[in-house]
């Protein structure tokens, strides 16, 4: 099964992902067979031991008819899917790295914002898990999220919104840029909902920004 995934072309993915975010480097600093986050500004601390969608177990694929889920060519999530997977995997990361920013910023922001801070934290982490879902349905393998020990700097209210704002755009803007690249319809179809996430998201961070101006004058 290794030996079979080991001969898609990888560079394939990474041309992918440069129509989807070309200004972006997908994996900074890092070698091309592991996916990781952007690593936010050192400030406070997290360490926070991060999710996974399966248990160790599960590297052997599960096999129908003979046929291993890789080979078998599904209506969804196969070979069209495959693809885009080093797209979707720097998405888990990019999804986990927001979970831990938005924990971090819960933490330290006034007492009316916490609540939506938290609540985008666990939408974050959903989206990586439906994400890392979908990555099990095209590879028949887990993948494994990177670890992050890395620490957060969240700074001051306003400047920390209008940050986040800007980055939930973005992501939504290359959730969108995604699933036009794709041909497979059920992927095609997650990431335009992962993208208006995106902009609800977007949305919350304007209406806090709104009120933490107002409160200052």
């Amino acid at each position: 099964m290794q030996q079979q995934a080991d001969t898609y072309d990888y560079r394939q993915y990474d041309k992918i992902w440069q129509r989807v975010s070309p200004t972006l480097d997908p994996y900074p600093g890092v070698a091309p067979e592991c996916a990781t986050a952007k690593t936010p500004a050192v400030s406070a601390a997290v360490s926070e031991p991060e999710e996974t969608a399966c248990a160790a177990q599960t590297k052997t694929a599960a096999v129908a008819d003979g046929l291993s889920c890789i080979e078998a060519n599904p209506c969804c999530m196969g070979a069209s899917a495959m693809e885009m997977l080093r797209v979707l995997q720097n998405f888990i990361e990019e999804e986990l790295a927001a979970k831990r920013y938005y924990l971090a910023f819960s933490r330290q922001a006034p007492g009316w914002a916490r609540q939506a801070l938290r609540d985008m934290a666990e939408d974050a982490g959903a989206h990586a898990r439906r994400l890392m879902a979908v990555h099990y349905l095209i590879t028949c393998q887990c993948y494994q999220p990177s670890s992050a020990y890395e620490r957060i700097y969240v700074g001051q209210l306003c400047p920390a919104l209008r940050a986040r704002y800007q980055d939930e755009v973005c992501r939504a803007q290359q959730y969108e840029r995604a699933a036009e690249s794709t041909s497979d319809p059920c992927l095609s179809k997650l990431l335009f909902e992962l993208s208006a996430d995106g902009y609800r998201h977007a949305d919350q961070l304007m209406a806090l920004l709104e009120r933490a101006m107002r409160q200052q004058q």
